[in-house]
């Protein structure tokens, strides 16, 4: 490297760091984002070991999600919260969280005339990936633990191409089909045995802002809720906090709906009349 380009990238360095300093004392997450995808792969791993990427025994997996999950924690945590007590809850809800997987699978299974097995759902469909690494995350979004949440679901998001947020709330017996292009927002709130097909949106309106800063409000229900033994077809969009599915209801593909409907029913888009006619040999 020459003289004035040492000195340029020198120069460069400097302001970088005194942009850094100016903004206080930050955290070092270097490494985090990698951790807890590892976590997560771990822990699905110590569900349903059968179906792992690599052998490994579920003692063998629950070990390193352990030592993970503890230096994760040491990251993001304050001081005053202790690790253990997080990695104790998360333990302790493996088995639940195991048993509405298991809902999951039967609910795909039983809902998809293409899946010839549970083991084909586990190991082929990217539904399966993004609800397991959702349902380990809900319990860390319980415990308010920063950050890892998030990350959890958004490796499930990178990987799959559905958007599920930690903080929604989803029953037993769900299921996604084909999955592409979903996103179910924070405080959505989804009871049994829901079917779900790619491009659902459960989103919000406009946010509602802070009067004396201006700046969003945050913690405020704004997403849908969705009763039990609902199915909202592709492309389908629900918005707003009030917005309730009642139970038993069907949403046709390419919806949009901001307010609520009653148990029972079924709500679909006037069929569109396309204009069919012969090419002609130009055309041709």
């Amino acid at each position: 490297m020459n003289k004035p380009d040492f000195i340029i990238l020198h120069d460069t360095v400097q302001a970088l760091e005194r942009g850094e300093t100016a903004a206080g004392s930050q955290p070092d997450y270097c490494g985090l984002r990698e951790q807890v995808e590892h976590l997560t792969d771990l822990l699905i791993i110590s569900l349903f070991p059968r179906h792992a990427p690599r052998r490994m025994s579920r003692a063998e997996s629950l070990v390193q999600a352990v030592e993970v999950l503890r230096s994760a924690l040491s990251t993001v945590l304050p001081p005053e919260r202790s690790p253990e007590n997080v990695v104790r809850n998360l333990l302790a809800s493996l088995p639940e969280v195991q048993r509405q997987l298991k809902t999951d699978l039967e609910a795909a299974y039983l809902g998809d005339p293409a899946a010839r097995s549970t083991d084909e759902i586990q190991i082929c469909y990217p539904a399966f990936t993004a609800i397991a690494s959702y349902r380990l995350a809900h319990v860390l979004y319980l415990a308010k633990v920063p950050l890892l949440p998030r990350i959890m679901t958004e490796y499930a998001h990178r990987l799959t191409g559905i958007d599920i947020h930690p903080g929604a709330s989803i029953g037993d017996f769900f299921f996604i089909d084909h999955g592409t292009g979903v996103v179910i927002g924070e405080t959505t709130v989804i009871g049994k045995n829901v079917k779900l097909y790619q491009g659902v949106t459960l989103g919000a309106l406009s946010f509602p802002k802070d009067e004396k800063t201006g700046m969003l409000m945050k913690g405020h229900k704004r997403h849908p809720n969705v009763e039990d033994n609902v199915v909202i077809y592709a492309g389908a969009t629900i918005l707003g906090g009030d917005t309730t599915i009642g139970h038993d209801s069907e949403i046709g593909g390419n919806v949009w709906l901001m307010e609520s409907i009653p148990p029972f029913s079924r709500v679909y888009n006037q069929t569109p009349s396309p204009r069919i006619k012969a090419m002609n040999k130009k055309e041709e």
